[in-house]
């Protein structure tokens, strides 16, 4: 099994989770906050994941990755920064509302 296909598995999980969410939410997915937090963990994960490649602490078999690279890192380092950019805000939808009497 390679990276993409290992990448597949927890991005399809992650997909059904947040359709789920937006059918059964009331409430409005909040697009602005999730594109933003997304810009910054792409821009951390690629920052981070070249230096800890670079200083040894992290190798990929050369055979499980598509070659693609951004700097150092293979470009499925960045599904994991796909997958919480849209899971947390999709649980965060699930979860039951409170009232303000109730804070």
């Amino acid at each position: 099994m390679n990276y993409w296909q290992l990448n597949v598995i927890f991005l399809a999980a992650v997909a059904v989770t947040g359709c789920f969410a937006l059918a059964k939410s009331r409430r409005a997915m909040p697009w602005l906050p999730i594109v933003g937090a997304l810009g910054i963990l792409l821009l951390v994960t690629a920052v981070f994941d070249n230096v800890m490649i670079g200083v040894g602490l992290v190798g990929y078999h050369a055979a499980k990755i598509s070659g693609v690279f951004i700097g150092i890192a293979p470009l499925e380092d960045f599904a994991y920064a796909v997958a919480a950019a849209v899971l947390l805000p999709s649980v965060w939808l699930l979860l039951p509302g409170r009232s303000r009497e109730e804070s």
